[in-house]
């Protein structure tokens, strides 16, 4: 069982409605359902006898409840002392429930458990967690790309300093900018949608995995196990191939990296000396402990905090496909505690950047006065290409890298030393008229592609947004 050090900081970095399937009491339901099931479909397939599984259920449907009171044999913290000595939570947790059942119906003890091995509780529990949690973060999703969608396609044509090495380059628009963390959103959605899916699926195998105590009738029971449990059969015990897992784990790291990617840039430019975008206000949030006028980047920080966290995380579920012979030793034991820290991560920072990006601030003076500032130098391109018909793209080039470098050195604006250059180079003014050097500056007219790049995004968002219940 999972014994945190702190519960109030495990809270702070986690989202309650994505977290929540894999606290100690989730594990415990979870498992009972297996239990349940199993007792249910022994029963239906003639294994079981049916006053036994129907005793055995009745008690695993009070497992929950029961596990809260004090002298439960279901406690988490007496079943974590139990499973660190027997090496697994299930080894505690079907002793406790053969102990219960035997109080209240001493001839259905005997079919506790019947036929079943450790992992397949726990590898099915963690199934059976997934499924609830991947829906509330694919809702978060649903959140966040509507919220990208909606400030694309409203500032599509709102221009900003684009920024390449954290340098201004040359002029984009924040449509575009919204745009392009949209992108792997629509993929990261459909990613973690298929390994959701794919994770689906029961794990009832017995001893090695041949489900041999059965006598021929594994196939049936699992068959009526996975419909009882709303879960896949997948025909074959997987407790040795962790590829689904692993699969999922990558796809959650991709999800809490695609956030970070997103609460870096709303940091930045939430910046005293940048001030374009800001996270939304409200008492409490994003304060200081010695500084009253601090507005710090708080959703920002804690989408950082989770991307940072992932990579490792799912590093070990890569490392666990490495697992010996029929069931592995040290892979697959933490699978729950991994993939949930993964699932922590990836809701932490979904919730953060929704709550952001639905209240999400924009600053258009600071954008336009940031362009200002640089001093026009991110039109430099735009005057090279314009050169470039006239004198050719090297000489073009070598002519504005000159000029830019005399410009910057002097103090002086790009435009001013282009009409200072031009009054003096009949060649140059006849390269650059008047009507093309006043369009040179305007920033709009460099944005290039970016409306047809934003339309794009858009309709691959359309296509792989989650679908959620209204």
């Amino acid at each position: 069982m999972s014994i945190p050090a702190s519960e109030t900081l495990s809270s702070q970095f986690a989202s309650e409605p994505v977290s929540r399937h894999f606290s100690d009491a989730a594990l415990i339901a979870a498992m009972a359902r297996f239990e349940a099931a199993l007792a249910l479909a022994q029963a239906d397939t003639g294994l079981v006898p049916s006053t036994a599984a129907q005793a055995i259920a009745r008690v695993c449907a009070h497992l929950p409840q029961d596990a809260t009171r004090s002298d439960s044999l279901f406690r988490p913290d007496r079943l974590a002392v139990a499973a660190r000595r027997a090496g697994t939570l299930a080894i505690p947790f079907v002793k406790a429930l053969t102990e219960q059942v035997a109080a209240q119906a001493p001839e259905a003890a005997r079919w506790v458990h019947f036929g079943a091995t450790s992992q397949d509780v726990i590898d099915t529990a963690l199934v059976l967690a997934i499924g609830p949690a991947g829906k509330a973060l694919l809702a978060q999703t649903a959140c966040i790309g509507d919220a990208l969608a909606a400030l694309a396609d409203a500032h599509r044509a709102l221009p900003m300093a684009g920024r390449t090495l954290l340098q201004q380059s040359t002029p984009v628009s924040f449509g575009w900018k919204a745009a392009c963390w949209l992108s792997p959103l629509a993929r990261n959605a459909r990613g973690l949608a298929g390994a959701l899916e794919q994770a689906r699926v029961l794990q009832f195998g017995g001893a090695s995995g041949v489900r041999g105590a059965l006598g021929g009738r594994g196939d049936a029971v699992a068959a009526v196990m996975a419909t009882r449990l709303g879960l896949t059969d997948p025909g074959i015990s997987w407790h040795g191939s962790r590829d689904r897992i692993a699969r999922l784990g990558a796809e959650l790291a991709l999800m809490a990296g695609g956030m970070a990617r997103i609460g870096r840039d709303l940091a930045l430019l939430m910046q005293t000396e940048i001030g374009e975008a800001f996270e939304p206000a409200a008492e409490g949030r994003g304060g200081s402990s010695a500084m009253p006028h601090k507005r710090n980047p708080v959703a920002a920080m804690l989408a950082l905090q989770a991307g940072l966290r992932a990579p490792g995380l799912a590093a070990t579920l890569l490392a666990s496909q490495a697992g010996e012979h029929e069931r592995g030793l040290g892979t697959w034991q933490s699978d729950w505690w991994t993939l949930g820290a993964l699932f922590e991560c990836a809701g932490s920072a979904s919730q953060s950047m929704a709550e952001a990006l639905t209240g999400l601030r924009l600053a258009p003076e600071a954008m336009a006065a940031n362009l200002e500032r640089g001093g026009g130098f991110v039109f430099a391109e735009a005057a090279t290409i314009a050169l470039a018909e006239a004198l050719g793209r090297p000489a073009a080039k070598a002519l504005m890298e000159r000029l830019c470098t005399q410009a910057i050195a002097r103090g002086c604006p790009l435009a001013q030393a282009l009409e200072e250059a031009v009054r003096h180079d009949p060649g140059l003014a006849d390269a650059l008229p008047p009507a093309v050097r006043a369009g040179l500056f305007d920033p709009v007219a460099q944005l290039g592609d970016a409306g047809s790049m934003i339309d794009h995004v858009l309709r691959e968002w359309r296509d792989a947004r989650p679908a959620t219940q209204t």
